[in-house]
């Protein structure tokens, strides 16, 4: 195996990866700009997951290839009004925001498990027959060198994933929307002086966090799982979470963050194929991502700068 070929291996499995990841850091990101703490992205991936599987389950066979995109579709509503719970507990009734995430996390596992066995009559799902499948990018991928790292054998929901890195940078960053919603994040009461609705703003902010990620866990279960139990999302949702803060939150460097994750990710999953790799046990490339998480915060979080507000509800007239 030559280095191109090892490099390209390497490559596309961390593309493959990454996606997940990068939207559902992308859900974080409009949560926590809005000054909302989201714990409770592994349970909405993880409810993503099961909403995704179970339509394409339902639909494989009257829809074919389409079933897969309409178990994403159905899993970004699916998990966008999941996340409510959260933004009820933390925006409305002003609970901590830590405990409501851990709770959603555990609700998503228990609840999930809980309409599969009702469902199916077991603790998992069969395996779907449809799936998000790895692509050509036509022409691109004749280019040489290039063409065989990014654009041979990936799926197109890496390519949705990194490009929706940009629109969301642009819609924060450029866009009124964007202005108000940091504005929150920050300033809540100067926001509010300037007749900016802080709790819509919030709200608003934690719905897309969930609609994100419920992308981010039905693709994962459509592309890589391919099937759904209570272990489907198994740390994922903390990765993604990890490269929000890791990209300082902000949507290209979670992009940034989440790819170097779904390459550490991927040492697990093509590291037998890889020379001098292979020799390494699988059970440490297996803690790799973790590993390197917990480097990568350790070394760079004391040096991002959280939105101000972030964590603190806001009360109409107190300081």
């Amino acid at each position: 195996m030559s280095f191109l070929d090892i490099l390209a291996l390497i490559t596309q499995a961390a593309l493959y990866s990454a996606a997940p990841l990068i939207f559902t850091a992308l859900g974080g990101v409009f949560s926590e700009r809005s000054g909302v703490v989201n714990i409770g992205l592994e349970g909405l991936m993880l409810f993503g997951a099961f909403t995704g599987i179970v339509t394409t389950l339902t639909f494989q066979d009257s829809l074919g290839a389409a079933a897969p995109w309409l178990g994403i579709g159905l899993a970004a509503l699916a998990s966008m009004i999941f996340a409510l719970i959260h933004a009820v507990a933390t925006i409305t009734l002003k609970a901590d925001q830590t405990v409501s995430g851990v709770a959603l996390n555990f609700l998503a596992a228990g609840l999930s498990v809980f309409l599969i066995k009702n469902i199916y009559g077991k603790g998992q799902t069969d395996f779907i027959q449809v799936r998000i499948d790895k692509i050509d990018v036509p022409v691109l991928s004749k280019i040489p060198v290039i063409g065989d790292l990014f654009f041979k054998s990936v799926p197109v929901t890496s390519y949705i994933a990194i490009a929706l890195a940009f629109l969301v940078w642009y819609i924060i960053y450029k866009t009124p929307f964007g202005l108000r919603l940091r504005s929150v994040g920050e300033h809540p009461m100067a926001a509010d002086t300037m007749g900016i609705n802080v709790t819509a703003m919030r709200y608003v902010g934690v719905m897309l966090s969930g609609l994100f990620a419920g992308i981010g866990g039905a693709v994962y279960a459509t592309s890589i799982a391919t099937n759904f139990s209570g272990t489907t999302i198994a740390g994922q949702g903390f990765l993604a979470l990890a490269a929000m803060i890791f990209g300082k939150w902000h949507p290209l460097g979670a992009l940034g963050a989440a790819l170097f994750f779904g390459l550490a990710q991927s040492l697990s999953i093509t590291g037998e194929q890889i020379p001098y790799i292979q020799e390494i046990p699988n059970v440490l490339l297996k803690i790799a991502p973790y590993l390197l998480t917990i480097l990568a915060l350790t070394g760079f979080v004391g040096r991002a700068d959280a939105p101000k507000a972030l964590g603190t509800p806001y009360e109409k007239g107190k300081r």
